[in-house]
Parts: C-alpha cells; structure tokens; sequence
C-alpha cells in the first residue's frame, strides 16, 4: 500500500482470481467466488483509511485484439510477447466477457467504481487515463516557472571530426 503523498499502481494480479484464473481454470469456480465475495469489503476498509482507490478496465475491441495478436505473429520484434496463455486465452473471448461482467457486479461500488478505457487507440486511450487519473487526485497546482533556454556556446575551435560513424539504420 502507499504511505502518505505516494502513487501504487497494480497492474491486474489482485482481479487475475475473477478474470484469467477463473477463465482459464486455474481456480475452482468456488474460489473465483468467494473471492468476489471479499474483494468489496476488502477495498471499503482500504479506502476507509485514507487511500484513493482508483480502478481502470482497459477495453479493447475484439477486432483491435486480433490486429495487435497477429501483428505480433511474423514479428521478431514483438513475437517474444506472444506467449501460449494469450492463444488459449483469444479463443475465449466470451468467457472472459462473462468474468468481466460477475466481476463488474460485484466489484463496482461506489467507494471503489470501475472505471472503462477505450483502449484500441494506445496513444488517446493513455491520455484520456492520465487525464481523467489527474481529476480523481486532489492537488494543489504546482506554480509554474518561466523557463527560456541558455544560448548554445560558439564552436570556438571545435570541428566535427573527420572519423566515420556507425549510425543504426533508420527505416522508420
């Protein structure tokens, strides 16, 4: 948990037992439950003392998925990121629509609510996150300095040295 003036960020694991771990049968059904069970009273007494409990679902279309995955497929650049759970995890699309749906049930309270991210444009979906994160956090705005920058010193008796480079491709 944060001490006082400090930002934690979970990413997933407390809700993977209403989500991958039930889907995937990774807990009994009996589990998943009584997890959902406790996860209200669990996140009522951290916000009772004093903590700001702010929860994201990330929401991405099916199509969206699809194009991230197989973009992922002939690319040695992002294949390592593909693993065999994400495989066996696509075609349950719907498994995880119905968890998520138990799990917004059960989880979305008004101490703690859910709150959705469209998610298929990375770029505009973080920075509607940041932005919406940054109205939940009550702060006093920090005034902002004038800032100009210094002019460059001259060459003087500098000159570019003659020796070749190695420069990384650029083909992008």
């Amino acid at each position: 948990f944060p001490a006082a003036g400090e930002v934690v960020i979970f990413d997933r694991s407390w809700y993977n037992r209403a989500g991958v771990e039930r889907v995937m049968g990774f807990c009994t059904e009996e589990e998943s439950k009584r997890f959902l069970e406790l996860v209200p009273g669990v996140e009522k007494a951290i916000v009772d003392s004093g903590i700001i409990l702010i929860k994201y679902w990330l929401e991405v279309s099916g199509e969206e998925q699809t194009r991230r995955l197989e973009s992922r497929l002939d690319d040695p650049r992002k294949i390592w990121k593909l693993s065999d759970l994400d495989l066996m995890s696509y075609s349950r699309w719907y498994d995880y629509s119905r968890a998520r749906d138990d799990m917004f049930a059960v989880t979305d309270t008004t101490w703690a609510p859910w709150y959705l991210a469209h998610t298929d444009d990375k770029k505009h979906a973080r920075l509607n996150i940041i932005t919406h994160l940054l109205g939940q956090v009550p702060y006093e705005p920090t005034p902002r300095q004038t800032v100009t920058l210094p002019n460059r010193d001259e060459p003087g008796d500098y000159d570019e040295p003659d020796a070749p480079r190695r420069y990384i491709p650029t083909p992008y």
